[in-house]
């Protein structure tokens, strides 16, 4: 297994260490007061978490394009691993009432029906790279998962929404690139027996 490819897995073992850290109320680390929005010092690590295991699909991406260690694992498994993370995320952020469940449940139902994609190419022998409006959604999705994650630190100290703008603006491009998937990937769905 060549490096990216085990820095993809990497990001997969983040998860569960980054929701723990959000999820689990952690009073002994305490909470700081940061733009006048308090927060658990956990939620802050776990953002934090997320945030580095976010920019490892990055660097993955970037170390698999210059040394030439592009594989088909390595397509497969780097968008998996961004479903995982984006999903760990938006079922954490429902649970906590910071994104409207009808969000989660369009951009999740996006990523469930393009790795159903990704399945049926998989069984023809196609292998569906992630296109660049796919890429542009992931990080869209990843900046407002992110701000959200810190209650729109440090755009909350002027009353900026920045995570609300992001959000609906993932949720969009999150749309476009799952119908731009379908409609250039459709002959995959005819020819699947």
């Amino acid at each position: 297994m060549n490096v990216p490819n085990k820095i993809t897995i990497a990001r997969v073992f983040f998860i569960p260490i980054f929701m723990i850290f959000y999820l689990v109320p952690m009073p002994s680390l305490g909470q700081v007061t940061i733009t006048s929005v308090q927060i658990p010092v956990s939620q802050i690590i776990g953002a934090l978490l997320f945030i580095i295991a976010s920019t490892t699909d990055w660097i993955d991406g970037y170390i698999a394009r210059k040394y030439n260690l592009v594989t088909n694992l390595g397509k497969f498994l780097d968008p998996l691993a961004d479903k995982l993370l984006v999903t760990a995320a938006f079922v954490t952020l429902v649970e906590f009432g910071s994104v409207p469940a009808w969000v989660a449940i369009v951009i999740l139902s996006r990523e469930f029906a393009v790795t159903g994609l990704r399945t049926v190419a998989a069984a023809e022998g196609a292998v569906i790279a992630a296109s660049p409006l796919g890429k542009l959604k992931t990080w869209t999705q990843m900046i407002a998962l992110a701000a959200l994650l810190l209650h729109n630190v440090p755009f909350a100290m002027w009353d900026f929404p920045f995570d609300q703008i992001m959000l609906y603006l993932a949720t969009i491009i999150t749309i476009i690139s799952g119908v731009d998937y379908f409609v250039k990937n459709k002959e995959v769905v005819l020819k699947s027996k």
